[in-house]
């Protein structure tokens, strides 16, 4: 299974940027998908998560009420994020991530995709 994110780039304060994130080489659907992300000199952290199966979501206070996480499976396992009214404070490499059912860890991961927000 890989994990191709895409979509980052450089935006001003207050812009909003879409996130995307595709897996291929699955046999079956994830139990659940993440975006997390890690901005310089500091550890990685939790951004959103979403149930394949329901499609019900999770996000960090941070972010709740600005991203919106979403899922596209008509095709192939599609994850986005939906980023509006960024800070400065997003930026930030951002990874995908999925998790199989059973597990209680991510267990793969996407490349990564860089946002900077200008102020």
């Amino acid at each position: 299974v890989q994990l191709q994110a895409s979509g980052g780039g450089l935006v001003q304060a207050g812009g909003s940027l879409r996130l995307s994130c595709a897996a291929t080489g699955r046999t079956s659907s994830p139990y659940v998908m993440g975006w997390f992300r890690q901005a310089p000199g500091k550890e990685r952290e939790f951004v959103a998560r979403i149930f394949w199966s329901g499609g019900g979501t999770y996000y960090a206070d941070s972010v709740k009420g600005r991203f919106t996480i979403s899922r596209d499976n008509a095709k192939n396992t599609v994850v986005y994020l939906q980023m509006n009214s960024l800070k400065p404070e997003d930026t930030a490499v951002y990874y995908c991530a999925s998790r199989d059912p059973g597990l209680g860890s991510y267990n793969y991961w996407g490349q990564g995709t860089l946002v900077t927000v200008s102020s």
